[in-house]
């Protein structure tokens, strides 16, 4: 499942649906959690189900209600018949969770997408997904609704970057959603107008090793998706890396373009190829 990048929707505005699913997004969120409110849930429940029910394009989650809500069985009551690709599963304390979530639908839950950094507790169940690995579309974090969980100012630093505790959380969801073998899925840019700012997060967070991010608008789709879509550069190393090799069985170390290149280095070439094979097939 190719995920570079998923695009929120909140689910009482249909008429964004369409828009939202023609951006070019691996996958939609539609929103059942903090962007509707309490008197309009109900009416998103509806929109979402008759959009999941009709003749959709692309991949669609649902983000649901928190576990401990009043709201997440009518949430799951009403979508899961209309048989979303994912679930989204907000304030994920950790196996435990998903565990939970998976009991609530009878054991036919879609594949599950925690967020789970979003409060104190979360942040010591990270190591803990691989327990219901295979029950995870992947693993991502945000970086609100902690600070306000804590009665922190803000989780940034006046030039956008994170504050030492939330690149702390930051760092443990990316080793939590490689060790338990799930995408691992950077959080949200808030700027909507800043693209060069974009641009440089979603180079950073491919750096830092997360395969896929989230939007909030659709005009943010289109650099999110190139950057997390192999370069022919890259390509092209990947494949001299990997020809390298297989002319020189055995070999544990070996010299491309006068530098050293080992056992790690395969691998990384060969992930890069798979990544750039899973792009070329997505839409956007």
């Amino acid at each position: 499942m190719t995920m570079r990048s998923l695009l929120f929707v909140p689910g009482d505005r249909p008429e964004r649906f369409p828009k939202a699913a023609a951006s070019g997004a691996d996958a939609l969120i539609l929103d059942l959690e903090d962007s509707v409110s309490p008197e309009n849930k109900p009416r998103a429940r509806a929109a979402i189900a008759e959009w999941l029910g009709g003749d959709r394009q692309v991949r669609c989650f649902v983000r649901i209600n928190p576990l401990d809500s009043d709201h997440v069985r009518a949430d799951l009551d009403a979508v899961l018949a209309a048989r979303p690709d994912g679930i989204m599963l907000p304030k994920a304390l950790g196996a435990a969770s998903v565990r939970q979530l998976v009991e609530m639908t009878g054991g036919t839950s879609p594949p599950i997408l925690p967020i789970a950094s979003e409060t104190p507790a979360a942040i010591f169940g990270l190591g803990s997904y691989g327990e219901a690995a295979a029950g995870l579309a992947g693993l991502t974090w945000g970086a609100e609704d902690l600070p306000a969980a804590i009665g922190a100012a803000t989780s940034r630093n006046p030039d956008g970057s994170y504050t030492p505790p939330y690149e702390v959380v930051r760092a443990l969801t990316l080793f939590g959603a490689h060790a338990a073998g799930v995408a691992a899925i950077e959080t949200v840019y808030p700027d909507i107008a800043d693209t060069a700012g974009l641009a440089a997060y979603v180079a950073r967070g491919r750096r830092d090793g997360f395969t896929g991010m989230m939007a909030i608008h659709p005009s943010q789709v289109a650099i999110i998706n190139a950057g997390f879509s192999p370069s022919e550069a890259e390509i092209a190393h990947a494949r001299a890396v990997i020809a390298m090799f297989a002319a020189n069985p055995g070999a544990g170390a070996l010299k491309l373009d006068g530098k050293m290149i080992d056992r790690p280095h395969l691998k990384q070439a060969e992930a890069l190829l798979d990544r750039a094979a899973s792009a070329q097939k997505a839409p956007g």
